[in-house]
């Protein structure tokens, strides 16, 4: 009987291997500089653990692919972090940090089991959703104790099954607007968060770019980001509700060289590509008219930072090619 692993990997498999390698690889440069900088020595076994999480991704992945014959993508290697830079980050940031990072294993390991075939390819995302799972848990629990956890704000528990009678439940512009429901709470909740993250990010990048349009462009995103967060916040207070409270800053004033241009430019452009899909389940979720076409409003914003985003990087040399498919035009006309 033919061995299942022989049968070639399909397109949707190499591009979920192919982004998995280029992240994890980003994630042994980052949790280890934040392994040689941290000083909670509760939080220090958690940026362990996911720094051994991702070694070990890595080390699955480059077997795989060379089973394959697949050229293993460069990614990012030793010279594109500096462990020995000084202190860019606070504890409270590497903990929050690896919180989010711990949601976007979740996202890929769920992407990548709902294309793939293969047994070992289906057994490697699983395993990346259950890391990220258990990172979520790990990193929530010391947040929780700590007293650094945002929750999500509370509202009465309904006292009856209701349906909706009137096309007004819509509305948003004009007259009174009925009040938010808990769907486009939680969205607004989790993009305010995401955004304070994020701008906490590229306030830090953009301190320690080397090159003045990759510094320009950490500026540009520090200043969206705090839009979004006003932006959402206020949705959530006009409905006396609480917004998330930042602990405040997080960045440290070093501006030396922590990681390369090449490595930071690559991890805001894929985060912030990531919140275009955040934004879009956003739309989908919330019927009231205002907050629907507030994220109609943003998502081609940020869709054109991404792409000016992608420019610097082909500009520089920084992009790696995915997969492609055969252009077989091309190979007529030579």
């Amino acid at each position: 009987m033919e061995e299942k692993t022989n049968i070639n990997l399909t397109s949707a498999e190499m591009s979920g291997l192919w982004t998995q390698y280029i992240g994890d690889t980003l994630a042994v440069c980052v949790n280890s500089y934040f392994l040689e900088k941290v000083e909670d020595e509760e939080i220090r076994p958690i940026i362990k653990w996911t720094l051994d999480t991702a070694k070990e991704n890595v080390s699955i992945m480059q077997e795989l692919f060379q089973k394959e014959n697949f050229p293993i993508p460069i990614g990012f290697t030793e010279e594109d972090v500096n462990t020995k830079a000084p202190r860019l980050f606070t504890d409270t940031f590497f903990l929050n940090y690896l919180s989010q990072m711990a949601v976007s294993a979740m996202t890929a390991g769920s992407a990548g089991l709902t294309v793939a075939t293969r047994p070992d390819v289906v057994t490697f995302h699983k395993r990346i959703l259950n890391k990220g799972v258990e990172l979520r848990d790990r990193t929530r629990d010391l947040m929780l104790k700590q007293g650094v956890y945002v929750k999500p704000p509370y509202i009465p528990i309904p006292d009856k099954v209701d349906f909706i009678e009137k096309q007004t439940y819509l509305t948003g512009f004009f007259g009174k607007k009925r009040s938010i429901n808990s769907l486009e709470i939680t969205h607004l909740y989790l993009n305010t968060l995401i955004n304070a993250i994020g701008k906490e990010i590229v306030t830090g990048f953009g301190q320690t770019a080397q090159n003045e349009d990759v510094k320009q462009y950490f500026l540009r995103g520090k200043e969206l980001a705090q839009k979004y967060v006003d932006t959402f916040s206020h949705f959530l207070t006009k409905e006396d509700l609480p917004a998330p409270i930042s602990s405040g800053s997080t960045v440290l004033d070093t501006t030396a060289s922590v990681f390369s241009d090449k490595l930071m430019m690559f991890h805001v452009t894929t985060m912030v590509a990531t919140g275009i899909g955040y934004y879009g389940m956003a739309l989908a979720a919330s019927p009231r008219k205002d907050l629907g076409l507030k994220y109609i409003s943003i998502i081609p914003e940020v869709a054109l930072y991404v792409e000016d985003g992608a420019n610097i990087m082909i500009k520089h040399g920084w992009m790696e090619e995915p997969p492609q498919a055969v252009d077989h035009d091309q190979l007529i006309q030579q």
